[in-house]
């Protein structure tokens, strides 16, 4: 499916929303405008891609809604250059708004179709995350570790502590945190066991698995 004019004309329209609700940085802003969500959805969807709404992209999750995908890469602060661990690659879409960034992404999905149909689509259209892993994400990838960033896209039901030894002193771990509804939280490192805590309010994602594999 091709990226047209009127897609494009459409990821304005979502980016103008995004501004009128509190997104303010423009790297963010500037790949939500370029990449094309639509391509991510399945064909029953794909009308209404550049609405402001979670879809269903089977094996019982979703494609985050826009505002949430801005939201926390904005909290996560990414830089041109950063390694970022993104816990739940899902469609993939996360990963590819922080590959239009300039992050280098590390992305962990722990549903095999997922991680198979992921996989292939990303590089087809021209996102390529430094590794994909099909695994755990409540244990993260310590192969790679420190990162400068850590988002985890799905809800946690208690603080993932073994993400935080994986975070570089200076780097952010965004997390959505409970059960029914979660808490959006921003953890600072400050030194190897000191962190600052944020908290931003109420969100809603599907919980994050912890079956092994």
């Amino acid at each position: 499916m091709l990226d047209s004019y009127k897609h494009k004309g459409l990821r304005n329209k979502l980016v103008e929303e995004l501004i009128n609700k509190g997104i303010k940085d423009l790297s963010v802003l500037d790949a939500i405008a370029n990449v094309p969500r639509h391509l991510f959805m399945d064909s029953g969807f794909i009308d209404h891609a550049y609405q402001d709404k979670a879809f269903p992209i089977g094996s019982g999750q979703t494609i985050s809604q826009p505002f949430t995908v801005a939201f926390q890469t904005e909290l996560l602060n990414v830089k041109k250059g950063d390694k970022i661990l993104e816990i739940g690659t899902g469609s993939g879409y996360q990963a590819a708004v922080l590959c239009e960034i300039g992050a280098k992404v590390f992305t962990i999905e722990r549903i095999k179709e997922l991680y198979r149909k992921t996989s292939v689509f990303l590089p087809s259209i021209n996102y390529r995350p430094k590794k994909m892993i099909y695994g755990d994400g409540n244990i993260g990838y310590v192969e790679e570790s420190p990162y400068d960033g850590i988002i985890v896209t799905a809800g946690a039901s208690e603080i993932p502590e073994k993400l935080f030894t994986q975070l570089k002193i200076g780097g952010r771990l965004v997390v959505p945190i409970g059960s029914e509804v979660q808490k959006m939280v921003l953890y600072l490192k400050k030194a190897e066991n000191e962190y600052e805590i944020k908290d931003f309010g109420d969100f809603q994602f599907v919980p994050l698995l912890k079956n092994k594999i």
